[in-house]
């Protein structure tokens, strides 16, 4: 037990080393196999001055990174056309694009609108037909990801997660912590929260508008409540010991943590309208890192209490508790799907941590990365892809999987460490 407990510790604690601030940088490792081919022609645009962002680039880059597609460079296309009447199927045909986007943006008065239509070339028919974004002046970006958004569903039939977002925790020297906002795809790096002592588990709201996370910034873990909007801090537990592993409840009301204000690690949950702690969890063996079940009527947590960490699950109604994992010595970290069929774990496989996912009804685990150390899983809402930490060439990495493990994606700043990567829900669009 005081192995595991110092290992826990451990976690809670370790550091890294970054020089500067930088966005994510995000190379493709691996995609699939006859990934499908789409053109995206650069938008057209009126106005007086060059746009800020280059809307075409943003959406290539959002599909490729999918990798599920492939993308044929502005500078290779037979032609540029930004309406519908200009299309010649015949032009992309000869390149082997299977869809094509064209699209114009204008400017009103409240800042940019874009219409943009989606060709399938093959069949000579149009999926989206003049579909309209319109943002402010400075949400070009947003813009961009929306359009993603909408062609990758058409096309897929998944909902994508252009338009989500990430938060993640970064260390800019020996006693300097972010808590850092950015786009899925790393771009437009907003620091939340600056501190001297450490920050940990960062968890969203449903409704994607306020965060919870762990600081040391009072001596000892505390758990914080911030709205992003304002910025504004609420200090949730105050407690001596442990003060961990904040999850939000899927309505929004309550969060389960961890809490050793009785002399052990047990779990909890807090009303948060109420302010009442309760106590869920009651076992001389340490529980931490509890998520939610996808109903909300149930809480996974990891427990030493079968000799090694293991993920088990208790009812909140009867308080009855149940073991899911049994493959391997070391499953821990879970995260259930969207779907509710899977839980996505940290599992040591041959001796080393993976990210692993067990199918809840068979118990069958899949391994899904090869890299080392890899820790804190984090689902996209469409349940299609994660993000996780691990090391890459000794330094702290972000990573990104599918549940297929099929594609595979890296996410390093240019410089520096980042770690404990959380995936927002799905927000308002623009």
């Amino acid at each position: 037990m005081r192995s595991f407990f110092a290992t826990f510790i451990m976690f809670l604690t370790i550091a890294y080393s970054v020089t500067t601030r930088a966005e994510l940088v995000i190379p493709i490792v691996e995609g699939v196999d006859n990934p499908t081919v789409i053109s995206v022609v650069p938008f057209g645009y009126g106005g007086a001055e060059a746009l800020p962002e280059n809307i075409g680039s943003i959406i290539s880059a959002d599909l490729k990174r999918s990798g599920q597609f492939e993308t044929i460079a502005p500078s290779d296309m037979l032609s540029l056309p930004t309406r519908q009447q200009d299309v010649v199927y015949r032009d992309w045909r000869i390149l082997g694009s299977e869809y094509l986007v064209v699209g114009n943006i204008t400017d009103t008065p409240m800042g940019y609108s874009a219409s943009f239509s989606l060709f399938d070339v093959i069949s000579q028919k149009i999926i989206l037909n003049n579909f309209q974004v319109s943002v402010r002046r400075d949400a070009l970006r947003q813009m961009a990801h929306h359009i993603s958004d909408k062609v990758y569903e058409a096309i897929t039939g998944i909902r994508g997660v252009f338009s989500t977002k990430i938060i993640y925790v970064k260390q800019i020297d020996k006693s300097q912590y972010q808590l850092v906002l950015a786009d899925m795809d790393g771009a437009r790096e907003q620091v939340l929260l600056r501190s001297k002592e450490p920050l940990l588990s960062p968890s969203w709201s449903p409704d994607g508008k306020s965060v919870v996370y762990v600081s040391f910034e009072t001596s000892r873990p505390a758990i914080f409540m911030q709205v992003l909007a304002t910025g504004k801090r609420t200090q949730l537990t105050n407690f001596q010991g442990l003060n961990s592993a904040p999850a939000w409840s899927p309505d929004g009301r309550s969060l389960a943590l961890v809490l050793s204000k009785d002399g052990n690690p047990e779990i909890y949950t807090l009303d948060i309208a109420s302010k009442r702690f309760t106590r869920i969890t009651n076992h001389y063996g340490i529980d931490t890192e509890p998520n939610w079940s996808s109903d909300g009527k149930a809480v996974m947590f990891t427990s030493n209490r079968g000799g090694k960490p293991q993920i088990y699950q208790i009812t909140l109604s009867n308080k009855r508790v149940e073991r899911l994992t049994f493959d391997g010595d070391y499953n821990a970290k879970p995260q259930v799907t969207p779907d509710g069929k899977g839980i996505v774990m940290v599992h040591r496989y041959d001796g080393v941590f993976h990210i692993a996912v067990q199918d809840i009804a068979t118990g069958n685990i899949r391994v899904l990365t090869q890299t080392a150390l890899d820790e804190s899983p984090s689902i996209a809402p469409n349940g299609a892809i994660l993000l996780y930490a691990t090391k890459d060439n000794k330094r702290g990495i972000l990573a990104g999987v599918s549940l297929d493990a099929g594609i595979k994606y890296k996410l390093p700043a240019k410089s520096g460490d980042v770690r404990e990567p959380a995936w927002s829900p799905f927000l308002t669009q623009p």
